[in-house]
């Protein structure tokens, strides 16, 4: 399975930046991972699209209407769609105004970080801390044990 992040809109703050490498940086000792930089909302549904694997890319979006897990149950989550052999998990952040109907039908899950609404560059470095948290789970390391 690879992982891919998409996130709309350009990357501002120099500490979004810095904490987003480096959360890709050690989701890379995990499973291969890419991320995206999108002007809107249409350039990822292309994205979508552009997937010729398969299956086709499994489409997950951070949406304040979906679903709220564990940090447990997110690494279960992750563990079936490799148990399912999906080729490509790819999550996407919207831009300030959250996504449109059209993305959520599109998406095969709709994960929600909390009831607290987040800006969506710290929303962002929130799920690739997640996303880490779940791997180290599945591999047993001590990260999650610690924090």
């Amino acid at each position: 399975m690879r992982l891919r992040i998409a996130w709309i809109g350009k990357t501002k703050e120099a500490a979004i930046q810095s904490l987003t490498a480096e959360y890709l940086k050690r989701l890379s000792r995990y499973i291969p991972t890419d991320s995206i930089e999108l002007p809107n909302e249409a350039a990822l549904l292309k994205q979508l699209e552009k997937s010729g694997s398969r299956p086709a890319q499994t489409l997950v979006l951070l949406d304040s209407r979906g679903k709220q897990v564990s940090s447990e149950q997110f690494a279960e989550f992750l563990q079936q769609q490799q148990d399912r052999g999906t080729q490509s998990l790819l999550f996407a952040v919207g831009g300030p105004d959250g996504f449109s109907d059209t993305a959520r039908a599109a998406s095969s899950f709709q994960l929600s970080l909390g009831k607290m609404t987040l800006p969506h560059e710290l929303a962002r470095v929130v799920l690739l801390e997640q996303l880490y948290r779940g791997f180290t789970i599945l591999k047993g390391h001590p990260y999650h044990l610690g924090h």
